[in-house]
């Protein structure tokens, strides 16, 4: 049975739920049957920053919670987000409908190395793109694209990002901690240099995911940020998530 949210004619399916973001009353419906976003994103979209006018590009946009964020936080007139996959997609303008933003919003449907027939040169660019290694690991295929680097591996991320942006432009993504050197080895490749730097760890001292932010055509000098405490020794989130900004 579909129930009717009664806002921009929305309607949650029998699979789906709907979250508070907390953030300027913003909601978001997340679907059981595909992937569900993280703290990652949460922490991504505080992460970035941009002004107004900025020409912002998504690089996958799941189910949509990284664009919504940045675009409230930052009160940007438009963002391009790109989404392969036609569920995430459909999903993800389910959530533009709901929080009223499809005049701050735009989906587009294809593989992000198309960007150019969609969108001119961008000032930033953001991701948190599927970042695992390709495992035998049995899950959907909606799912196993979304965390798995089945189409969008590092050096294709890195590449893409680069293409886009505009000298001086900022490209805002995270990775496992694990990966850090990879990512920063195929950032520099395109000349991008990473600029801001920032770890997050779990309640219990592991150290889990990095960010960055690195510039093209920049100078290769980074600012360290302290580590990002997400969980509790319990593991639930904290509130720092949706508090903790970096300037």
């Amino acid at each position: 049975m579909r129930e009717n949210l009664q806002k921009n004619d929305v309607f949650l399916e029998k699979n789906e739920r709907i979250e508070d973001l907390q953030c300027k009353n913003l909601k978001i419906i997340q679907n059981a049957d595909l992937y569900t976003f993280t703290s990652d994103s949460v922490v991504l979209a505080n992460f970035v920053k941009t002004k107004k006018d900025d020409l912002c590009v998504e690089i996958g946009g799941g189910c949509g919670v990284i664009s919504i964020l940045v675009q409230a936080k930052n009160k940007l007139k438009k963002i391009v987000t790109f989404e392969i996959q036609k569920p995430m997609a459909e999903l993800l303008q389910k959530n533009i409908n709901l929080n009223s933003l499809k005049d701050k919003i735009e989906i587009v449907c294809d593989d992000v190395k198309n960007f150019a027939k969609y969108v001119e040169k961008a000032d930033v660019v953001f991701s948190n793109p599927p970042y695992f290694k390709v495992t035998n690991f049995k899950q959907s295929e909606v799912k196993k694209i979304a965390k798995e680097e089945v189409l969008l591996p590092c050096d294709k991320l890195c590449q893409c990002a680069a293409k886009m942006l505009k000298s001086g432009g900022a490209f805002y993504v995270c990775y496992p901690a694990s990966r850090a050197c990879e990512l920063v080895v195929n950032l520099s490749k395109v000349k991008l240099a990473v600029k801001e730097m920032f770890f997050t760890e779990n309640g219990k001292g592991k150290v889990q995911t990095v960010f960055l932010k690195a510039v093209k055509d920049a100078k290769e000098e980074v600012k360290i940020h302290p580590n990002l405490v997400t969980n509790n020794e319990n593991g639930d989130y904290l509130e720092v998530l949706h508090t903790k900004y970096f300037v």
